[in-house]
């Protein structure tokens, strides 16, 4: 919608005092959404501006009393925003909320993130959960043709972006209406991904039910080299009867079955799950079953969530769980997540990256593995939109630190063949720089270069066996490991700043002279005055005699 807007000559602003109309999207998947969209309209016309509001809240609940007086545009009628927006210039209420067909994928845009293309695959879905809004709003499924989204991939290649990231409601969903499926599109995008890896495809959240039948064939497209080995798997609960009430259509064993698979699959696969808390009916040893299946996975992310009836679905007239248990539910199982440590055994070792945004520290870049963990560097920022590779220095609870060796151009890159569907038939990797399953006997894989797990034997790569050598000295050494430990302590400070998104650099900077800061910087002082107090000394022993 910003990038038509902005095509057709309107300024946009961050600052909403400046603006003559307020463009407000929404969300209708939780209350808190909808209730910031009432706050942003009743500050809009305290202060008399102009309003259209857009997305699933009007397309879902269009006889809201708050929408009464703007004016509103559906899901599907995105492509008409700058009608919408004239005429509401003009003093009219317009309301658009017809389904069509769906929107163009070449409409203008503005990116927020030049380097990423968010491609939507499809809109709606084929489920019925029993607590969602969303289908209200987006509806029954209706997918892009392969060839219409395979023509946007090579368009947005073409314009430099260097991640695309398929969206969905459910990913795995795609194309059962139009006689295809989620693996045919896959193999269709990654043909035309750049042979030098430098453009990686994301592949969006899908539920378990319509991916069961195609586990080999996206495994072998998460193997790619250029596809991140990553996917967001929502489970909800790890409970059957719950899942029943939720009318999820499908079992706990079920999702176990794709998290086994792709893991198994695919190494250095990463898996992301959901987590709602004091669903309708929920019991203690519905939780007690949850808390069990995400301490056996060990999820690096799960999103948990206190369950919200949304108004006109069917749970919302169910027997609503005691807030206080599902509170107190969410906090044990938020706690039981945070002590998880999933990128220990990654320091030291040597990984490729993406690097496409500024962390909100504003110090750090952020990048992405293979298997899509954050690593924060710090580097200029003329290196965003390109690759890397990084040596891992440090390990946190949500990314890991690294510092930059190469920064990876088309000349020294060398990529896999790009058909997907022969990638059984090669070896589990097939570039220098690839993580491929090796066992942990000192033979070489089938890389050609010792790489195992995505780790570079140090002497065969930049960092050298005296640099291993000098650093296994100074770790007996007290005043280094004071200096290891400090920097630990920094990274560990840093990531707890970049995950609550503070921007505020300064109050970071002046934030956190710990215990073992101020010994070192003591023992610095000391160690000075003695040195010092020991040349006086000597100086004094020498002065020549009169």
């Amino acid at each position: 919608m910003a990038g038509q807007l902005s095509a057709f000559g309107y300024a946009l602003s961050d600052n909403p005092e400046e603006g003559d109309l307020w463009l407000i999207n929404t969300c209708t998947v939780k209350n808190p959404s909808q209730s910031a969209m009432n706050t942003l309209i009743t500050k809009g016309k305290s202060a008399k501006k102009l309003l259209v509001v857009a997305g699933c809240v009007p397309q879902g609940s269009r006889d809201l009393k708050e929408l009464e007086g703007v004016s509103i545009v559906g899901v599907q009628q995105i492509d008409r925003v700058v009608e919408v927006v004239e005429e509401t210039l003009k003093g009219h209420e317009v309301r658009l909320l017809n389904r069509k067909t769906l929107p163009a994928l070449d409409l203008p845009k503005v990116r927020k993130n030049k380097f990423v293309e968010i491609l939507p695959i499809n809109v709606g879905c084929l489920g019925a959960c029993t607590y969602c809004k969303t289908k209200h709003a987006r509806g029954h499924l209706g997918s892009y043709t392969v060839d219409s989204l395979v023509e946007r991939v090579k368009t947005v290649v073409a314009d430099g972006v260097k991640e695309i990231w398929l969206s969905s409601e459910d990913t795995g969903a795609y194309g059962r209406d139009i006689g295809v499926n989620l693996p045919i599109l896959l193999n269709a995008i990654v043909a035309e991904l750049p042979p030098d890896g430098s453009t990686m495809l994301r592949i969006g959240m899908t539920n378990p039910p319509f991916i069961l039948k195609h586990l080999k064939e996206i495994a072998a497209v998460l193997r790619h080299p250029c596809v991140y080995s990553f996917l967001h798997v929502p489970v909800q609960s790890g409970s059957d009867a719950v899942l029943t009430a939720m009318n999820r259509e499908y079992t706990v064993s079920e999702f176990r079955a794709v998290v086994d698979t792709l893991t198994e699959l695919v190494p250095g696969m990463q898996i992301a799950t959901d987590i709602i808390c004091g669903f309708p009916g929920e019991t203690d040893e519905d939780f007690a079953q949850t808390v069990k299946l995400i301490k056996e996975y060990k999820f690096p992310q799960v999103h948990i969530s206190q369950f919200y009836p949304r108004p006109g679905t069917p749970a919302a007239r169910m027997k609503k769980v005691p807030s206080t248990i599902v509170k107190n539910w969410s906090r044990e199982l938020t706690s039981v997540f945070e002590a998880f440590t999933p990128y220990n055994g990654m320091e030291d070792r040597v990984e490729r990256i993406w690097i496409t945004e500024i962390a909100t520290d504003g110090i750090h870049l952020v990048g992405h593995t293979k298997g899509y963990v954050q690593v924060l560097i710090i580097a200029p920022e003329s290196i965003l939109g390109s690759s890397a590779m990084v040596k891992i220095t440090s390990v946190g609870r949500w990314s890991v630190f690294g510092e930059v060796i190469e920064t990876l151009t088309q000349v020294n890159v060398k990529m896999a063949p790009e058909n997907v569907a022969t990638q059984e038939k090669l070896p589990p990797c097939s570039d220098k720089y690839e993580s491929c399953a090796c066992s942990k006997e000192s033979e070489p894989c089938s890389c050609g270069l010792d790489i195992c797990g995505g780790q570079i034997r140090s002497e065969e790569y930049a960092v050298s066996k005296n640099d291993s050598l000098m650093e296994n000295r100074g770790s007996k050494n007290p005043i280094h490991w004071l200096l290891r430990k400090r920097k630990n302590h920094e990274h560990k400070k840093v990531e707890n700043h970049i995950a609550m998104g503070l921007k505020n650099k300064q109050e970071w900077a002046l934030g956190g002279w710990g215990i073992i800061d101020r010994a070192l910087l003591v023992g610095i002082f000391v160690s000075l005055l003695m040195i010092v107090a020991a040349i006086m000394h000597l100086e004094f022993r020498t002065l020549p005699s009169k």
